[in-house]
């Protein structure tokens, strides 16, 4: 008898793939995704500990389970809650303890473990909680999986050794883990053979990843996308997140010599601050990051460029703040994420003495994503009158409408019927806003 499973992910993008392994791996037990919690055997959140909002979430959301679960009974349905992901891995044991309701948790080095647990469970073995670090086994013990649209994530680099003093992923994640390229290789034909046109390959430190190649030789991230440009059926390869320092000049040169390589980078400075940088623990100066832009720039003109920014960081100035806008108006961001800085437990900011009144960050904040959303909009303003080769990828929220991606990681909309889903398709951009392009066919 078939059952069914609602997944609710949070957070990164890391975790998105890590949700669509879980459902491959639940898939063994005959569980199928279902958009509807209230017809779900099965009952699950993705969570993420990056931010205390995102940590709230978590429990606001199993509030909400436990009402269904509470619903299906009176029914005469049994209904499992299962939490996997970073909250589980910085709480362990004590999750469970204060999470009631949870029936079954995982970290998110352990979520092929839960068909083994849901087994165990249903025969009356109790509440588990596992919370390890085994990368290299839970890749080896996952099949290959099946793609679930024209685009997928793919986990080629898990973990972090920076260490930076806001961040909580090292703990979460563990220490830094490159697969192998055969591994990588393997997967991505996997998901190119079910459907997927573009592949996104995912790590905290993606231009980290130093993996065994096929020649038993250690591989750089330039040679593995070089030899995935080779593969028949793959038309896109993205990459996400970069650390500024670790970016190769091989790696430059892949943007100016691999047509599949997107012309998109993730970028990160976090702040516009030397000393800002040097508290956060960034292995960087401004000047160095800048540099690093100009190469990208110098290599591939027409790359561009997303950033994370934190702002009210322990101890930021007024002045260090301007110099953030200095540094924002001097790359002129196509696209950016920016946040006010959440004390996390047990990382040394969290320690700092001189936190910054919420006030302050607030306002920062708005001062910035204000900056941010302007250029964007004047980036995204410049394609109005230009052809662009879209990926549609989905159907739009209006009907009649498709949406899809263009090389610059750009939103389009365009009305197109949805056997054109998949397809890559050259549009002529009519209008724009700050979060999207419109465009009609040639």
């Amino acid at each position: 008898m078939t059952k069914k499973v609602f997944m609710n992910t949070m957070g990164c993008q890391m975790n998105v793939y890590d949700s669509t392994r879980i459902l491959d791996a639940l898939a063994i037990l005959g569980y199928e995704e279902t958009q509807k919690p209230e017809e779900a055997d099965l009952l699950m959140v993705n969570t993420c500990y990056i931010r205390e909002k995102a940590a709230d979430k978590v429990f606001s959301c199993l509030g909400r389970f436990q009402e269904i679960k509470q619903e299906r009974k009176k029914k005469g349905q049994e209904t499992l809650i299962a939490v996997a992901g970073c909250v589980v891995q910085a709480l362990g044991d004590a999750f469970l303890k204060k999470a009631h309701s949870v029936d079954i948790a995982v970290g998110p080095q352990s979520y092929h473990k839960l068909p083994e647990l849901i087994t165990q469970f249903n025969r009356k073995n109790g509440r588990k909680t596992i919370a390890e670090f085994t990368s290299i086994e839970k890749f080896d013990a996952l099949a290959q999986p099946t793609s679930h649209g024209c685009t997928a994530f793919l986990a080629i680099q898990e973990g972090c050794d920076n260490f930076c003093s806001y961040c909580v992923v090292p703990y979460t994640r563990g220490c830094e883990y490159s697969r192998s390229a055969e591994a990588v290789l393997n997967e991505a034909r996997a998901l190119v053979d079910t459907g997927a046109k573009e592949i996104m390959l995912l790590g905290q430190n993606v231009d980290c990843w130093h993996g065994e190649g096929l020649d038993g030789k250690t591989w750089h991230l330039a040679q593995l996308i070089e030899r995935l440009a080779e593969m028949d059926g793959l038309l896109r390869i993205r990459y996400t997140t970069s650390y500024p320092v670790d970016i190769t000049d091989e790696m430059i040169a892949a943007h100016r010599d691999i047509p599949k390589l997107m012309p998109y980078i993730h970028l990160p400075i976090q702040a516009g601050s030397d000393k800002v940088l040097k508290e956060m623990n960034r292995r960087y100066c401004v000047a160095q990051y800048l540099e690093v832009v100009e190469k990208l720039r110098k290599a591939r003109p027409d790359i561009a460029i997303s950033s994370d920014f934190i702002v009210g960081f322990p101890g930021e100035t007024d002045s260090d703040f301007e110099q953030t806008l200095a540094v924002v108006d001097k790359v002129r961001y196509a696209q950016s994420y920016s946040f006010k800085y959440s004390p996390r437990p047990g990382t040394p900011a969290s320690l700092m003495k001189n936190q910054v009144p919420e006030a302050i960050k607030t306002e920062r904040l708005s001062i910035l994503q204000a900056k941010l959303l302007e250029l964007q909009k004047s980036y995204n303003q410049t394609f109005v009158g230009k052809n662009l080769p879209v990926l549609l990828t989905e159907r739009g929220k209006q009907k009649g409408q498709l949406n899809g991606y263009s090389p610059y990681l750009q939103n389009v909309h365009v009305s197109l019927p949805e056997d054109r889903l998949g397809d890559i398709v050259t549009l002529h951009i009519s209008a724009a806003t700050a979060s999207s392009l419109s465009g009609e066919t040639i």
